[in-house]
Parts: C-alpha cells; sequence; structure tokens
C-alpha cells in the first residue's frame, strides 16, 4: 500500500523559515505534499514556489501583490488576497499541518482560523503565543489540535519532554547566543547601525528577528512563548547565553538530571522533527564532531545591558493584553530602526514607555487582542 503523504500549508513560505521548510519538503518529496501557500508580497518568489510544488491555492497578504499575481499565476492554482485570504489558506480542508512561519503578530488571526478547523501548527512564529497564549492553547486543546514549535529552543525543550511528566520540571534553560554584541561590552550600543546588527554570528535569519536576537528581545518573547507552549511558571525559565548555539536548550528535573538537545545551527532539524512529528525521519547530514566542538561555554545574561529581557518577563507577569502591547511596541521600533528613524538603544525604550501608557485588560478576548495591537502601531514615543 502506497503509504499516504502529509499536506502541508505554508504561511509565510518566501521568508526564512518557509524557504527552509520547502527545502526539508523538496529532500522528502514521496512524504509530503504542499497544497496551500501564504505570503506578504514576494510575487515573483511564491510564483516559483508555485511551479515547483503545484499548491491548490496561494494567498498574498498585500492585495496589489495578490493582483499582480493572479494574472501569472497557472489556472490550476487559485490566488486569494489580504487577510481573509491567508485565514482561507490557513483553513484547507485537506490540510494535515499548517506551518506558520508569518512575521509578528499577523500570524495570530490565521493560526487561529487553521486550529478552529482542527489543524496541527508547527509554528515558527513566537507572537501568535506571545499575544494570545493562553487563548491558543486553550483552544487547541478544545480541538485536539497539536502546536509542534519549530523555533530550535522551544523544539530542542519539546525533544527533551517527550516522555516526561510535565510536573517533574524543575526548570528550563533557554540558550541564547547573545547576538553580534554580547561578547563586546565595551561596545557603546547607541552608534550601532542596522548593518551591524544584522550580522549575526550564528543564525542566518530574517530582519525583523536577527534584530531581536541583538536587543535580546527574541529571548524575552521566547520566555513568554514558553510558559504558554509547556505549561511552565514563569520562574522555572531561565535564559542562558551560550555563544556556540550548539545546545539549543536544556530541561532540569527535580531529580537533578538535565536533558539538552544539540545539534550544529541548522534551522532544517527542528523544521523537519515538526513536520515529521511524531515521527523520525534520516536526513542527510555530518555526523557531529565532538572533538571539533570540545568547547561550550555559558554566560549569565546581562539585563542591564539588554533591557529587553527584563520588560519581557515584567509584561509577562502583568499578563493580560500587555504582551501584545510590548509585542507591538517591539516591532514598531524594529521597524523605525531599520529605516533609519531611531537608535539601537531608541528600542528598549520605546518598549518601556509602551508598556507605561498602557492600562492592560486582564483574561482578554481575541477582539481585545487585536484592539490592543492596533492602538499601539498608532502611537508614537520618541
Amino acid at each position: 500500500m502506497e503509504k499516504k503523504r502529509k499536506k502541508l500549508v505554508i504561511l509565510g513560505s518566501t521568508g526564512s523559515i518557509g524557504l527552509n521548510t520547502c527545502e526539508v519538503v523538496r529532500s522528502l518529496r514521496g512524504d509530503f505534499e504542499i497544497v496551500g501557500l501564504a505570503a506578504r508580497s514576494s510575487v515573483e518568489l511564491i510564483l516559483r514556489q508555485i511551479e515547483e510544488f503545484h499548491p491548490r491555492m496561494v494567498a498574498l497578504a498585500d492585495e496589489e501583490s495578490a493582483d499582480g499575481l493572479k494574472r501569472k499565476a497557472p489556472p490550476t492554482t487559485e490566488v486569494l488576497r489580504g487577510m481573509d485570504g491567508l485565514k482561507t489558506v490557513a483553513g484547507l480542508e485537506e490540510a494535515d499541518l499548517v506551518v506558520c512561519s508569518v512575521v509578528g503578530a499577523a500570524g495570530l488571526v490565521p493560526v487561529i482560523e487553521a486550529i478552529q478547523r482542527g489543524k496541527n501548527i508547527a509554528l515558527a512564529n513566537k507572537e501568535v503565543l506571545v499575544t494570545a497564549g493562553e487563548i491558543v492553547t486553550r483552544l487547541a486543546s478544545e480541538k485536539g489540535c497539536d502546536i509542534i514549535p519549530i523555533d530550535s529552543e522551544h523544539s530542542a525543550v519539546h525533544q527533551c519532554l517527550r516522555g516526561e511528566n510535565v510536573n517533574n520540571v524543575r526548570r528550563l534553560i533557554l540558550t541564547a547566543s547573545g547576538g553580534p554584541f554580547f561578547a563586546d561590552s565595551d561596545r557603546d550600543l547607541s552608534n550601532v547601525t542596522p548593518a551591524e546588527a544584522l550580522q549575526h554570528p550564528r543564525w542566518n535569519m530574517g530582519n525583523k528577528v536577527t534584530i531581536d536576537s541583538a536587543t535580546l528581545t527574541n529571548k524575552a518573547l521566547e520566555v513568554i512563548e514558553a510558559q504558554w507552549l509547556f505549561g511552565i511558571d514563569l520562574d522555572k525559565i531561565e535564559i542562558v547565553i551560550h555563544p556556540e548555539s550548539i545546545i539549543h536548550s536544556l530541561v532540569e528535573f527535580v531529580d537533578g538530571a538535565i536533558m539538552a538537545q544539540m545539534n550544529e545551527p541548522d534551522m532544517r532539524i527542528p523544521i523537519q522533527y515538526a513536520l515529521t512529528y511524531p515521527e523520525r525521519m534520516p536526513r542527510e547530514v555530518p555526523h557531529f564532531d565532538f572533538l571539533k566542538n570540545n568547547r561550550l561555554t555559558f554566560r549569565q545574561a546581562d539585563t542591564e545591558r539588554f533591557p529587553c529581557l527584563r520588560l519581557g518577563r515584567q509584561a509577562a507577569a502583568i499578563g493580560g493584553t500587555m504582551p501584545t502591547v510590548l509585542n507591538a511596541a517591539n516591532e514598531i521600533a524594529v521597524e523605525k530602526f531599520l529605516k533609519g528613524e531611531v537608535r539601537f538603544t531608541d528600542i528598549p525604550l520605546w518598549i518601556e514607555a509602551a508598556m507605561a501608557n498602557h492600562n492592560p485588560i486582564p483574561n482578554p478576548t481575541i477582539e481585545d487582542i487585536l484592539a490592543a495591537d492596533a492602538r499601539e502601531r498608532k502611537e508614537k514615543y520618541l
């Protein structure tokens, strides 16, 4: 009997994670079929993906770009536009798994739509759980949907916890590369340029995620994400700087045993794990060289020099709509930094001002979260 291929939707197919997901699918061609793709505005790139993978439906969030794609796409592929289009693709009836790598809070609505329709989620968008973790995880539980993390740190924790009772966890330890500036403690961060901040020492990622890594905001967001993914109290989640990025996270249990997941930095490994879960499939990678990687170092995270770490914990402790505001303010500040409108050191100042200006709503609905996000994007603090 021919093995049934798992049918995938990829939201954010033209970004870094989306492209790597396509590469994994390409290497496991007989095991997967891409039935839906979505992106923001990359017409030519998504056209090439349509030609290779022949999805039934695609969507572009930018409506003008979607109209351009519709004129060029083959008649066998339906082209949709805007957020409604992303929702429709996310909820495709035949899809078994929806990969969400849309950048920022824009991924929230499509993910909720996919879960409402009973789809398992491979999640690379940490903002979904940062802004609406309680709602999303509760809905997934009600619908019987798995949320399998793609972020290397959360994928590592997921793997370490397989077969374990989460009540036996003493600590989750999320590792961080430290970004391009952590090791240079004498560097004046106020004069950092976007080009310098985009030079990540270990990972090749999209611009927004790379800047988040440079400010360590990504770790602040990952703490909040881990809280919801694994049902772990905030005070049991720690950050440690690990410049080599070989150990992707660790779990310490109540008996003192520590489990770690490790491999060379390569996002295709956690992506394949999420796609094939609960199975594992062979992947052609070199054997890990312990003699070459014979020195693994760890350092304490500096919350004074990188205050976004502190602000993330504050937002998580307050809860309600405060993490939504943290996330929206960060997205706006990063965008302004990349355009040269604010300094690198203004990013945490913008976030702190936004949080101080916000009166959080406890136990928010999705409507409350979306409204808080929209309001924040109209504010100006510097």
